[in-house]
């Protein structure tokens, strides 16, 4: 296994879309262990393939406690929402530092593929319906900053530029 480098916004490489994963194979599994194993080290609770510069429809997420119960989540897609929804403080490995609350649907119910290529369905709620929604956006090109005001995106660009300069100084 391997730490992947982790893709910083507003690096343009977040905003590409990613295709579908064509055959679940020894590639793929042993992309999801490095990045389950790259998600655990930083630590956060979701990864999105796009995070770390592999433009492919997979996702790692584990909203436990004990980081005990990875979910693998293969060419994901939310097949119903709810009209309610829920408003939640975000964070994320590619934005370090930012939160900020996003208004997201309650409940979801995502159909995927599991590392041995077998489909399945399950239904979220709170945390991980929000964390399936958030890595789900990285899948598409979104990062959850764009849900915020223009304003408040360029404070973030800002920031986060500087640290970046800042860090390569030091």
């Amino acid at each position: 296994m391997a730490l992947l480098p982790i893709l910083r916004y507003p690096d343009p490489r977040l905003h590409k879309v990613a295709k579908p994963v064509q055959v679940v194979d020894d590639r793929i599994r042993t992309l999801v262990r490095d990045m389950a194993e790259t998600m655990y080290e930083a630590p956060g609770v979701g990864l999105a393939a796009t995070q770390v510069d592999v433009h492919e429809r997979v996702v790692v997420i584990d909203v436990s406690e004990d980081n005990d119960d990875l979910r693998v989540l293969i060419n994901p897609e939310i097949i119903w929402k709810s009209e309610e929804t829920q408003v939640y403080e975000e964070g994320c490995l590619s934005v370090p530092g930012i939160y900020d609350e996003v208004q997201r649907a309650a409940r979801i119910r995502v159909r995927t593929l599991d590392e041995q290529g077998e489909t399945h369905e399950f239904d979220a709620e709170g945390l991980l319906a929000v964390c399936v929604q958030h890595e789900l956006d990285h899948l598409m090109g979104k990062v959850f900053v764009e849900y915020l005001s223009p304003l408040k995106q360029n404070r973030i660009k800002t920031r986060l530029r500087k640290q970046e300069r800042e860090a390569l100084k030091a």
